[in-house]
Order: C-alpha cells, then sequence, then structure tokens
C-alpha cells in the first residue's frame, strides 16, 4: 500500500476560507507564504492555529501549508484550525476520536447577521422622536 504524500483539509470560519496542505516533515507552519508567527500577529491566533497539533503533541511530525482569505484574522486563525484538523483526520484515521473529543472538527456555524430593511443594522431600528 503507497503512502499518500499530501493531505489536503478546508476549513471555514464567519466568512474566512482556509486551504490546508499537509506533508511529512519538521513542523514548518506555512500561512499565505509567511511563516504562522509572522502571519498571526496575536498570542490568541497563534495559538488556535496550534492547538490541534499540541493536543495530539504531533507539533514536529507535519509541515502545514495554509492559503487563507477572506474575514479577519481571528477567523482565518479558526478556519486554518479547522482544515488543519480535517487535513490530520485523513493523514491518520485513529486521531478521529482524539479531535472529535477535543472539539476540532466542529464547524463554528456562526456568522454575521444581514442588514434588514428600514433597519440601521440586522436589528438596530430608527431612534424614536417624542417631537
Amino acid at each position: 500500500m503507497s503512502e499518500k504524500l499530501s493531505y489536503r483539509g478546508t476549513g471555514r470560519r464567519k466568512s474566512a476560507v482556509a486551504r490546508v496542505v499537509l506533508k511529512k516533515g519538521s513542523g514548518k507552519i506555512t500561512v499565505n507564504t509567511l511563516e504562522y508567527e509572522k502571519y498571526f500577529l496575536t498570542d490568541k491566533e497563534r495559538r488556535i492555529v496550534l492547538e490541534p497539533l499540541e493536543t495530539l503533541k504531533i507539533l514536529n511530525r507535519y509541515d502545514v501549508l495554509a492559503n487563507v482569505n477572506g474575514g479577519g484574522k481571528t477567523g482565518q486563525a479558526g478556519a486554518v484550525r479547522l482544515g488543519l484538523a480535517r487535513a490530520l483526520k485523513i493523514a491518520d484515521t485513529s486521531l478521529e476520536l482524539l479531535l472529535r473529543k477535543g472539539k476540532f472538527l466542529t464547524r463554528d456555524q456562526r456568522m454575521k447577521e444581514r442588514k434588514k430593511y428600514g433597519l440601521h443594522g440586522a436589528r438596530r431600528g430608527t431612534q424614536f422622536s417624542k417631537r
């Protein structure tokens, strides 16, 4: 049986979409041709991206190549996390139970609510004037 060279996973969060490619390697993580430390500037976003790898204790086993667009940085970090978890599930099916237990394979379905006509935003109405 031949071993696959790369594993792909797609992650979405809010309006961000991440296409993640996982390859056997030394643990290098690249997001949009930059190192993930240079792309995600806050510690919180970096932790979100690394969470599946740290939980499974396989930080230095795979190289991660992510292509992200849309949304903000936090949404993009969440999208990379989901795409990475989906690629890990394909790479090693024995990890699926641990990934599910850590809720890494659960898509966060919360989206921005659309603006409705006659209102200033999704729910904000016009200001009431007595006179």
